[in-house]
């Protein structure tokens, strides 16, 4: 039987994370999400995804300071970002980025897992560097330098914004990444398995698990709850917007999710952080609305929020702009795909699922001349 969309198909077996969406669970190696979310960093995230267990104070130094070295661009990378900055939208500037990066990794073309290993620790370090860098160049700024004091989510907002973030502002990003940093067999972390699968490199599977992120289905929701936020703009006109959109069958961003039934976990926590950080900027607008429309949304369509929903105005509270979005998305997202792409290349098959033919059958061929 044909699965369309291959929905409830088991296409790999990993050790990484697994949800229930039934009760709206989710966990990274047997850790609750609601547990690491609040008590974890975005470093023992990576370590946990990559080892499979948390880490101890020495190694999760040693992994600190190895994501700090590794932030800086190398020089091909570094000139090619004033011309990103003037032409490219920022994910095509990301994929392209990190296909590029490939040229002058120091690994170069070993497939060795240590070799591995060392890749995706560089581009979990330069995820930030290269999306704060293109930022402030199309804005007509110098990029700012890594600090190499501060850690990693605050380390990005200091490159984006040039002002080293309060610790509030800090952990509340700390968290976002600790909440992207994988979700089992989407789309963008299979298209990932399926080109390490052919035994091609780190850099390629990292880049097409970029590309698949690209498409609004996936990815650009947090951008897109973002825009129609801006565009309703104020509390009154929430509910004639959403019951408009609604009669229109017009998808509402945020809303529902292929595997969740019950509230998405992640959105548990940004809903809180939304409110927090609105209440500390003396703006709350955005979480009203966000609100409102959370409860119309269910009033109507018994829909929950999905991860994507209250990331928007978190996002906008922490200073990221608006088209920044899904490249913010996937500097965490790059946690889980390299690791995933590490385990598939532990024990690879090539991925290569069958496909039901539906078109027509016995047909006679007719030189050019005979047909109408």
């Amino acid at each position: 039987m044909t699965e369309k969309g291959l929905a409830d198909v088991v296409a790999a077996q990993t050790a990484i994370s697994d949800i229930d969406g039934a009760r709206g669970r989710l966990w990274y190696v047997g850790y609750d999400i609601h547990d690491l979310a609040r008590y974890s960093t975005f470093e023992e995230t990576v370590f946990l995804l990559h080892r499979q267990r948390l880490p101890d104070r020495d190694e999760l130094e040693e992994l600190s300071e190895r994501l700090v070295v590794e932030r800086e661009l190398d020089e091909f990378l570094r000139g090619l970002m004033p011309t990103f900055g003037e032409v490219a939208s920022p994910m095509s500037m990301l994929r392209t980025s990190i296909s590029a990066s490939s040229a002058y990794d120091p690994d170069g073309w070993d497939q060795s897992p240590e070799a591995n290993e060392r890749k995706a620790v560089r581009l979990v370090a330069r995820f930030p560097t290269l999306i704060a860098a293109y930022h402030r160049l199309r804005a007509g700024s110098e990029p700012v330098e890594p600090n190499p004091k501060l850690p990693h989510a605050a380390n990005f907002l200091w490159m984006l914004t040039g002002e080293e973030p309060d610790e509030e502002a800090a952990r509340a990003f700390d968290i976002c990444l600790v909440l992207h940093a994988d979700h089992t067999m989407n789309a963008s972390t299979f298209t990932a398995r399926v080109v390490a699968s052919t035994l091609s490199d780190m850099h390629s599977a990292i880049t097409a698990a970029i590309a698949a992120l690209k498409g609004p289905l996936h990815g650009g929701a947090n951008e897109a709850v973002m825009k129609l936020l801006e565009g309703i703009g104020e509390i009154d006109r929430v509910e004639g917007a959403i019951v408009d959109r609604l009669a229109r069958k017009q998808k509402i961003p945020g809303f529902g999710h292929r595997v969740y039934k019950a509230e998405d976990p992640r959105a548990t926590h940004l809903r809180h952080l939304s409110r927090e950080l609105g209440q500390r900027a003396g703006d709350i607008r955005w979480y009203e609305l966000s609100e409102r429309m959370e409860k119309i949304m269910m009033d109507e369509r018994g829909l929950y929020p999905n991860v994507d929903f209250y990331a928007a105005s978190v996002y906008r509270y922490l200073g990221i702009p608006t088209d920044l979005m899904t490249c913010v998305f996937a500097a965490s997202r790059v946690a889980g795909w390299s690791a995933h792409v590490r385990e598939q290349l532990e024990d690879n098959r090539l991925i290569r699922p069958e496909s039901e033919y539906i078109g027509p059958r016995n047909q006679d061929y007719r030189p050019i001349e005979e047909r109408t």
